[in-house]
């Protein structure tokens, strides 16, 4: 089968690979569509936590090729996605409700291989059975928006809370529109991309700020929430300076794996700061895939522009457009 695998950081190739035979307990998928993510990026720069040479992809929907010994409850030509994430269940951390850190944790597409291929393997415990009614397109949403859905489990948004956010990408816009459900009375949005914050004006975002209008613009003002959803390092120190008395902040975006940023211990005693990080998913795909399916969270517009493996190879290679929101690609 053809696949895109990176052999190395900054070096990947289309290859002919052996198919992925389900083993005990798996399936073999048949990928129809796959989204690049921003920890995609990260795994191709050497930048994350895998090891190569890998195939990447974990936003993945597609059909049930082939079903491993003692599946059940599943049929070939099932229309499916997958949660990324396998647990052991039975580490310290899976056994007290904390299994995406699990001490035995792996996840496809970032510690064995992925979706950006004809065909993918995955444990037959990790599907999510997709409505009738929800296209491959949508279906490749249900893992970055299961993503968000965990991140809104943690933040614990109330009613009345005044939020800014820091980025407008394709998970940017997606916390757009779960914030503004959640009972936020002022959402801001902040970006370097004037067509990004017209999106996000459009979702749910009260008001919008251009990143070079930032200290003008907002210059003294705090919030009860923060959430950074860029991984930038520059972005994260600035978005502490706009948090207030007893408000919470949530990294969301990926940083680098090295990267640190400065942070006053005073500030976070004296100001009652919350601060929580949002690893993944955690049992998040089926509110996710609901949401995605009810239309409560529109995912279809985020899509700009969808390409070949082959194309892929430069879009990896090559910078990206600013004002691009999703990338997928179209096995």
């Amino acid at each position: 089968m053809r696949a895109l695998v990176i052999e190395k950081p900054h070096q990947a190739t289309i290859q002919e690979v052996e198919y992925p035979k389900p083993r005990m307990n798996e399936v073999t998928i048949k990928v129809e569509r796959t989204g690049i993510c921003g920890t995609d990026i990260h795994i191709y720069e050497g930048t994350y936590i895998s090891s190569y040479p890998l195939i990447p992809g974990h936003e993945f929907s597609g059909v049930i090729h082939e079903i491993g010994p003692a599946v059940t409850g599943y049929s070939v030509g099932d229309r499916v996605s997958a949660d990324p994430n396998i647990f052991c269940g039975h580490c310290e951390y899976c056994q007290t409700h904390r299994s995406n850190q699990c001490e035995n944790f792996a996840a496809t597409g970032v510690t064995r291989n992925g979706s950006m291929a004809e065909y993918v393997r995955v444990p037959a415990n990790t599907l999510i059975r997709m409505p009738d009614s929800m296209t491959f397109q949508q279906g490749a949403f249900i893992e970055p928006m299961a993503c968000v859905v965990y991140a809104m489990n943690r933040l614990q948004v109330q009613a009345g809370d005044r939020v800014i956010l820091f980025g407008a990408g394709a998970m940017g816009q997606q916390l757009v529109q779960a914030i503004s459900r959640s009972g936020a009375s002022e959402l801001a949005v902040v970006d370097i991309s004037p067509s990004k914050l017209r999106i996000a004006e459009q979702f749910g975002a009260t008001r919008t700020i251009l990143s070079d209008e930032l200290d003008t613009r907002l210059s003294g003002q705090a919030f009860d929430i923060v959430v950074e959803a860029t991984g930038i390092p520059a972005v994260i120190q600035k978005a502490f300076t706009y948090m207030g008395p007893a408000a919470k902040y949530l990294q969301f975006g990926v940083a680098d794996s090295e990267v640190t940023v400065p942070l006053s211990p005073f500030k976070l005693f004296n100001k009652d700061w919350t601060i929580l990080g949002s690893m993944a998913v955690h049992y998040t795909t089926i509110p996710a895939m609901r949401w995605i399916d009810e239309g409560r969270v529109q995912v279809d517009h985020l899509v700009s522009q969808t390409l070949s493996l082959e194309q892929t190879l430069d879009f990896f290679e090559n910078a990206k457009n600013r004002d691009f929101l999703k990338t997928q690609i179209q096995l």
